[in-house]
């Protein structure tokens, strides 16, 4: 693992991420919950209190200085998420409208 350019506290996995040290935690997780959310540091540390306050800095640091690169890795990330959902079949009106010609279920 080598360190994420010269952020402290922060390194790139082999698959060429970034993370917070050995957590589970990666800066676009981080920076999407500070762009999208609108957390604050403060908000980051309360919901994720097994982070240290230097953690959380370094990955907002990193995420403003590469500010373009991380929210386009984030919307990749969200465009395959996406991509994996299986295309309903059936619509929410027809589920509805089946479930109740059949109350009892069958």
């Amino acid at each position: 693992m080598a360190t994420a350019d010269t952020y402290p506290h922060l390194v790139t996995d082999a698959n060429g991420r970034v993370r917070i040290g050995k957590t589970r935690y990666t800066v676009e997780h981080l920076a999407a919950e500070h762009h999208f959310l609108g957390w604050t540091a403060e908000e980051l540390l309360r919901q994720h209190p097994d982070l240290a306050p230097a953690e959380v800095y370094a990955a907002l640091a990193y995420f403003h200085d590469h500010h373009e690169a991380v929210l386009g890795a984030v919307e990749a990330t969200g465009e395959w998420v996406e991509s994996q959902r299986p295309a309903h079949s059936v619509s929410r009106s027809e589920l509805l409208r089946r479930s109740s010609s059949n109350p009892a279920g069958g």
